[in-house]
């Protein structure tokens, strides 16, 4: 965010509408996401959303400006849309049924790692010199490359890499055959819009509206807050607080399944609540020292309420897991809408000021917790048999 503020001379609300281009590409493509899978195949729509990806990132490092960032970062959320709905079914058949359970958490560690390693690849990129200077080759291409002054850029340069190798992997890639299960498959719009009407389902798809809008209203705005209130260097120390922040994230998802298997998943969704809005009182209104702990730490305790958001939902209902499930995937949009009234407020009364909006979407998830009446509760450790 300082070094998007400072390229690009933008407010605290024109910063805000980046993340919101690309998140609010989920609502946009959840749902059609989910009734392109029921036609065309799983390798097709992967290899796809790379593609798009791929340009979306080629593009703006090729023509960097606040407008390309906007469409850009559009047209990525929309490959990862697609993404985010194809591959849990792949994952079910490719890996069996009986692990996906295990794939499913494995590939949630992996996605906390890339994100604990993202900032620190990004203080490297952005440091200028990073290991270019040994490589002359590489430091004139960069050179010709990254116009404007702008080293950050060098990290959409690598994004586009990396999209390029999975599309080359996936085009030669074997795919198994895929047969969606009743509960995966996505119905049609009426079937969404008639579910939509559920009073139950509006609340929990608000609960995941205010989960992703908080995950990101803190993550995107830690670097600027430490910047603004404590002179912290968003390249170094404020990035690697961000990294901390989404290690914790990690650690706390792995934690997470533990609890979940020692106590009822809503009274750990009403600890964990709890407990981020004591670590985010702290981080907003502590010292410098205090908030590098409690930012990082308000992220351990976010870790299980995606998880437990998705399975309270799901076993609310007996049926119509698919459409269901896209409606919350859909929820996502929670990511653009946050940050940018963070931003927007940011400008009106101060970031400290504007950050404490984020109590709202946590005091929601809190409630989840007390009004969730699931058909089917977590299943729990039995310490002592019935006869002992």
């Amino acid at each position: 965010m300082p070094d998007i503020i400072e390229s690009f001379n933008l407010s605290l609300t024109l910063v805000a509408l980046i993340p919101f281009a690309f998140f609010i590409a989920y609502g946009v493509m959840s749902i059609p996401a989910g009734m392109l899978l029921l036609k065309f195949k799983e390798k097709h729509l992967i290899v796809s959303a790379f593609i798009v990806i791929f340009f979306g990132a080629i593009l703006l490092a090729l023509l960097p400006s606040y407008l390309t960032a906007l469409f850009s970062f559009f047209i990525i959320g929309c490959g990862m849309a697609v993404l985010q709905v194809v591959i849990n079914p792949l994952l079910r058949v490719t890996g069996g049924e009986e692990h996906f359970a295990m794939y499913a958490v494995f590939a949630q560690l992996v996605f906390g790692f890339a994100s604990f390693i993202s900032p620190l690849v990004y203080t490297q990129l952005a440091s200028e010199t990073f290991f270019l200077a040994d490589y002359p080759f590489l430091q004139n291409l960069s050179n010709l490359l990254i116009t404007n002054k702008l080293p950050w850029i060098s990290l959409y340069f690598l994004f586009s890499v990396i999209s390029l190798f999975m599309i080359l992997i996936l085009a030669f890639s074997k795919f198994p055959k895929v047969e969606l299960k009743s509960n995966e498959k996505s119905g049609a719009l009426a079937t969404h819009i008639k579910l939509f009407k559920n009073k139950q389902i509006q609340l929990f798809f608000l609960g995941m509206v205010c989960y992703v809008g908080a995950e990101q209203g803190i993550a995107n705005w830690i670097s600027q807050f430490l910047n603004v209130y404590h002179g912290i260097d968003p390249k170094v120390l404020g990035a690697a607080t961000i990294s901390d922040f989404w290690g914790l994230m990690t650690l706390g998802g792995i934690i997470g399944l533990v609890l979940l298997k020692l106590f009822d998943s809503r009274w750990v969704l009403i600890t964990f609540s709890g407990l981020a809005m004591i670590c985010l009182i702290l981080a907003l209104f502590g010292p410098a020292e205090i908030a590098l702990i409690c930012f990082p730490l308000t992220g351990f305790f976010l870790s299980v309420m995606y998880p437990i958001l998705f399975s309270l939902t799901l076993n609310s209902f007996a049926d119509h897991h698919g459409s269901i499930s896209g409606i919350l995937v859909t929820g996502i949009i929670g990511g653009a809408i946050l940050p940018l009234i963070i931003g927007w407020l940011g400008d009106a009364v101060g970031l400290r000021s504007a950050m404490c909006f984020l109590f709202i979407p946590l005091a929601v998830i809190l409630s989840t917790g007390f009004w969730a009446r699931p058909l089917i509760t977590n299943q729990k450790i039995r310490w002592f048999s019935k006869g002992s």
